[in-house]
């Protein structure tokens, strides 16, 4: 029998160093789970991801001489729990006027709304039109535009994003569309400036036959924008979870990403009483983030 006492021996430069490491590890794990937690709490449920709402969802709320209702809209957003928006021009029009601005970012955040994006925009060859609309994203604090771009438009899209540090997601629109295709519109940004990628709209991605996870792996980092919809046979809308697109395993991939810009649910059917169908397909994307 071995003395008991060898079991007491001085560690060794490699115990000590398996132990520091083991040590280092169990801190970064605790460290990982701890910001998990903090995301998952400041993002209201939805694990990492900023949750929010394309705004053309809230289209059907309108003021009685028939405009869109943008306070309305703000105010339902926010009973919705949702902090985030990806704004189109029927609630936030193109300003040019700083003093206007303003206005419109005192009322978001008396609703405690924060706009990440603005579109779908449409950029051509106009210099002057296109340093408008980015000199706009600036005022607004924006962090990207989806954007139906023409082609002779890149090359100044590739110095207006490099300048203004916001970033143009290509938002693909259904079968027949320019950009209906991810391979498509990979080709089109593949040369171009890195802040020129891809506006996931996942639903029209099913609609053409097109999987929107395989376009979060084609694009990577370069996915700038999700508008988050579900489609049954490539025909039919549906409520989130309800259709074909698979939704844990899309998550899953732009939380391997690190994926930060808007989330952005985008309902529409149903467009003068939304809300009920949105809380459904906010819950079923709550219910996916949680099995994160």
């Amino acid at each position: 029998m071995r003395n008991s006492s060898s079991s007491s021996s001085p560690m060794t430069r490699r115990d000590l160093l398996a132990a520091g490491l083991a040590a280092a590890g169990g801190l970064a794990i605790a460290a990982g789970q701890t910001r998990a937690a903090t995301l998952q709490t400041e993002n209201g449920g939805y694990g990492p991801f900023k949750m929010g709402l394309q705004s053309y969802s809230l289209r059907g709320f309108k003021t009685p001489d028939g405009k869109m209702d943008f306070e309305t809209a703000l105010a339902k957003t926010q009973e919705l729990g949702i902090k985030y928006w990806e704004s189109f021009n029927g609630h936030i029009p193109l300003l040019t006027d700083p003093e206007a601005v303003l206005a419109v970012k005192k009322k978001l955040d008396a609703h405690g709304v924060t706009v990440l994006g603005y579109g779908v925009i449409h950029f051509g060859k106009n210099a002057d039109e296109n340093k408008r609309l980015f000199d706009f994203g600036k005022m607004m604090g924006l962090r990207y535009f989806s954007a139906d771009p023409d082609p002779d438009s890149f090359d100044q899209l590739d110095h207006l994003v490099e300048q203004y540090q916001i970033a143009v997601g290509i938002h693909n629109h259904g079968p027949g569309h320019r950009y209906a295709k991810i391979d498509t519109i990979a080709a089109a940004v593949k040369d171009h400036h890195e802040l020129i990628g891809l506006c996931n709209d996942t639903g029209h991605f099913l609609r053409s036959r097109e999987d929107p996870v395989r376009a979060v792996e084609v694009f990577g980092k370069r996915t700038y924008g999700v508008h988050l919809k579900d489609v049954k046979d490539a025909s039919k809308f549906t409520i989130l979870g309800q259709g074909d697109l698979r939704l844990g395993e899309m998550l899953k991939k732009l939380a391997d990403l690190h994926y930060n810009y808007c989330l952005a649910l985008e309902y529409e059917e149903n467009e003068k009483a939304p809300i009920d169908d949105i809380r459904a397909c906010l819950a079923a994307a709550k219910k996916a983030a949680a099995a994160l």
